[in-house]
């Protein structure tokens, strides 16, 4: 393990402080409080799983599992379900291997959100990612309703050491992913990343300015894989999850990136976001430098949440 991961990990457990302060602490009560598993038991962990966000959905099936478990395996004792309870929710979050096709093939990346959750960033940092890996990187500015979020991808582009089309204000966003392609084919580059608006309030525009802009990747760029990822932050909890569904009514939406899961006790939305809509979360950030936004690894995650260390990780 690299010192980065391990870095990430110490930040991680760090990080869901909170979160376990509202999921686990109260489960671990439970286990300690009850001396006989009967439906009571169950309805308390179900309460507060759905209160430390991890969605109905999700809580549903969790505890359906965790009752299975228990049956197949004879288990009386209340403190003996933890474990159990721990790879329930991990098989929640296991939507099989996530792809980051785009990392590998020539490809062009669209992040969208809304204002204030950290896409802009997102962008910087996942810009700074994929050239450390030894990509040549385009980002294309292509949120040009926002004053100065052109200027802030300007200083991410020139920290990461990429090109970057685009940043006048009140620009057409499709003209600037034009140009973005071009200059992305003229280059040769691995990734083209697209930093868009994100304006739900008024989904029509939002929609029609992401067709504009799917219809000029389909024609001018053609060959090139498409990721679609939605920024969300999770310190907004279920207002997050009904971001994502949103999003995904206006897009085909790939993939989801939680920032800041280390300022809230709502990172069980990483659960539900998965459950309720079937999208992985490919990235979260957990801090304000590059390092802080990695992949996501649901092993990883219940793990840290738990505190189960990093050593039994993978058992």
């Amino acid at each position: 393990m690299g010192e980065e991961k391990k870095g990430f990990w110490g930040r991680l457990v760090e990080g869901l402080s909170k979160t376990r302060d509202n999921i686990v602490s109260g489960i671990d009560s439970i286990f300690s409080g009850f001396s006989s598993i009967d439906d009571d038991f169950y309805e308390e962990i179900e309460e507060i799983l759905i209160m430390g966000d991890i969605g109905v959905n999700a809580t549903e099936s969790i505890i359906e599992s965790l009752k299975e478990k228990v049956k197949e395996n004879h288990i009386k004792d209340p403190a003996e379900c933890k474990e159990l309870l721990i790879n329930s929710i991990k098989e929640q979050m296991d939507v099989g291997e996530t792809a980051y096709r785009f990392e590998t093939e020539k490809s062009v990346v669209l992040v969208i959100g809304v204002n204030g959750v950290g896409k802009t960033t997102s962008v910087g940092k996942l810009a700074g990612k994929l050239k450390d890996q030894g990509k040549k990187v385009v980002l294309a500015a292509a949120d040009t309703f926002r004053a100065a979020a052109g200027d802030q991808l300007q200083e991410w582009a020139n920290r990461a050491g990429v090109d970057m089309i685009g940043g006048q204000e009140g620009a057409d966003p499709a003209a600037i992913v034009y140009d973005a392609v071009a200059a992305a084919k003229a280059r040769n580059a691995d990734v083209l990343l697209c930093d868009t608006a994100g304006r739900l309030h008024n989904k029509k525009n939002l929609m029609e300015e992401l067709k504009k802009i799917n219809r000029i990747l389909e024609k001018e760029y053609a060959d090139a894989y498409r990721e679609t990822l939605v920024v969300l932050d999770a310190t907004t909890g279920q207002n997050a999850l009904n971001q994502a569904r949103e999003f995904s009514e206006c897009a085909d939406i790939t993939g989801i990136i939680l920032t800041k899961m280390d300022g809230t006790a709502k990172g069980g939305i990483a659960v539900a976001i998965h459950s309720e809509l079937g999208i992985p979360v490919k990235y979260i950030g957990v801090g304000e430098t590059i390092e802080d936004l990695q992949k996501f690894d649901s092993n990883q995650f219940v793990n840290a949440l738990f505190e189960v260390g990093e050593e039994k990780s993978g058992c």
